[in-house]
């Protein structure tokens, strides 16, 4: 008897598996979305402006997808420039050809051209967001990505009453590709911004601005989930709420163990899903951002934007809204406290695989740099033009093909496969007087190939070549684990005894602490070629990224797709 119910439950467990796979392929959808980059007017900050939009619409559409869905979005370039669109923290599992950013896995989509983005959300919850890869073309084109649990599954948290994506941008009043390109053209730093957004909108503390001041409305009593996203181009920022406290759940699509705290700090191209709960008296408050510039002497928007967080019932014409106390621009302290309080949920539900064994132990020093002008003089210090780098190398995009294209098709000329695991000269890369015979990076434009499924550990080092200051380093195809971060120089003897291998937090995005390093460690299971850069925009021009070329997997099912037959040429 005991065999024959057995072999009953085997049964029920096959059939039970089954129907779990079914439901799956069932619930999940193709969603299909049609996004026209083009140009747009509208009123900021006293004066009408022509901007760059998806959809006529700034920020752009909020894609809501559920996991497992397939997300098809063919894209118009109706703009004057080229472009591309990037799904920031997607996977992109085997499907590098929508990863987007440009002259690494396609070329441009040009003006008056088109191409269809389609890939799969696989086994991703949260927040993510979109963006413009091309030049400066995301100071405008942005929208929040966000992505609910399966049918028949919940999020680890208690379900909220609302939720409300805050989308952290960047206005110029000037046209941000005239910026960016008089910036290249003259070698100097680029402007500071004039001003920054909530949701497309400064907000009340600047000029001609209140009426249109992004507002969330509230019952006593009840949770919210802000989803709030820096898609600002150039600053960290800090974001508080007035006399509020949120309850951290997520950071870029991963969840976290909750922690409550008064503020958060994100880097360009982060997330944070915070929960909110309207338990203060009924009025109004501001919910606010303003940067966390940790550069001693580096120009910054020293603005502050504000939404208001309304309660249902209070007066919206009479009274102040409270405003939080932000912590100062340079609070490299509370910063670090900020990102010493995430750490992976590590539950049943949501278990941690940290790698514990190492393949590929790289270390990447990353920081300004200054190259010399020859017979000119250019808008840097001392005639020099600005220029960053990655292992003393300046990362210079390809022009007569994509990375990825040239490694499918073996195209010869287009990059180089010697991407140094080391910087090549050792030094004191914190120190106050860095030689100046070490300021001078090499343009080139060089990968780093890595076999299937390694186990890759990078020590990101922080430079004080020419001003040292928080780097936000974002990563395409892969999320990794920080497992550790300090200040000053990484000893690898006694820094690497102190690495979190058992809950450390997850992300596509780490900043790496002014003056300081972090430690991130995945397995590259990902085929394909992938870009990992600095995400303030201003640094990625000057060339502080390199390329990962993962090599195909054992098998089909494990390597990368054929190119679609719309892929842009260049």
């Amino acid at each position: 008897m005991g065999v024959w119910i057995g072999h009953v439950s085997a049964r029920f467990l096959l059939l039970d598996v089954w129907l779990t796979l079914w439901t799956a392929m069932v619930s999940a959808k193709l969603r299909g979305e049609t996004f026209v980059i083009q140009s747009t007017s509208v009123k900021r900050l006293c004066g009408m402006h022509n901007i760059i939009t998806v959809n006529g619409q700034f920020p752009g559409p909020t894609l809501h997808v559920r996991n497992g869905d397939t997300l098809m979005v063919k894209v118009y370039n109706n703009a004057q420039y080229n472009a591309t669109i990037h799904w920031h923290g997607v996977r992109q599992f085997r499907t590098g050809w929508a990863d987007g950013p440009e002259f690494i896995t396609q070329c441009p989509i040009r003006p008056g051209g088109s191409y269809t983005y389609r890939f799969n959300i696989t086994d991703q919850e949260g927040t993510l967001w979109w963006h413009g890869h091309s030049s400066w073309l995301r100071a405008t084109v942005y929208g929040a990505l966000i992505i609910t649990p399966r049918p028949g599954t919940t999020y680890p948290f208690t379900k909220p009453h609302g939720q409300v994506p805050i989308l952290l941008g960047e206005w110029w009043n000037r046209n941000p590709m005239d910026v960016v390109n008089q910036a290249t053209r003259t070698g100097a730093a680029p402007n500071v911004s004039d001003a920054f957004t909530i949701n497309g909108q400064p907000g009340d503390l600047y000029q001609c601005s209140s009426s249109d001041t992004f507002r969330v409305s509230v019952k006593s009593g009840e949770t919210k989930l802000l989803r709030v996203i820096n898609a600002a181009l150039n600053t960290d920022l800090f974001f508080s709420v007035g006399s509020h406290k949120m309850t951290v759940v997520a950071v870029d699509a991963l969840y976290t163990k909750p922690f409550q705290t008064n503020f958060l700090m994100l880097g360009p191209g982060q997330t944070t899903d915070v929960l909110i709960t309207a338990d203060q008296a009924t009025g109004r408050y501001y919910m606010a951002a303003r940067a966390y510039s940790s550069g001693q002497g580096v120009p910054f928007d020293n603005t502050t934007t504000v939404a208001i967080l309304e309660y249902k019932g209070s007066s919206s014409s009479k009274s102040t809204p409270t405003m939080p106390s932000l912590p100062f621009y340079n609070d490299t302290k509370t910063a670090t406290k900020f990102a010493n309080g995430l750490k992976s949920l590590a539950s049943n539900d949501h278990p941690v695989f940290v790698p514990q064994k190492v393949n590929e132990n790289l270390f990447y020093t990353v920081g300004l740099g200054l190259i010399k002008c020859p017979g000119q003089s250019c808008g840097g210090p001392n005639g020099s033009r600005f220029a960053a780098s990655m292992n003393n190398v300046s990362f210079v995009l390809p022009s007569t093909s994509s990375i990825l294209q040239a490694q499918h098709f073996g195209t010869k000329g287009v990059f180089s496969r010697d991407f140094p695991d080391n910087p090549a000269v050792l030094f004191d890369y914190t120190a106050q007087n860095v030689s100046r015979g070490i300021w001078s990076p090499v343009k080139d434009t060089k990968v780093k190939v890595l076999n299937y499924n390694t186990t890759v550990q990078i020590i990101l080092q922080g430079t004080n070549i020419f001003a040292g200051e928080s780097h936000p380093i974002h990563l395409h195809g892969y999320d990794f684990y920080i497992v550790g971060a300090g200040f000053g120089n990484y000893n690898p003897q006694t820094d690497s005894q102190k690495f979190n291998l058992v809950d450390p937090p997850m992300r596509n995005t780490v900043n790496v602490p002014v003056n300081g390093w972090s430690a991130i460690r995945f397995v590259a299971d990902n085929p394909g070629a992938w870009l990992m850069h600095c995400h303030l925009d201003v640094h990625i021009t000057w060339g502080l990224a390199m390329v990962f070329v993962v090599n195909n997997g054992p098998d089909s099912l494990l390597s990368l797709e054929s190119p679609p037959l719309d892929l842009p040429q260049c």
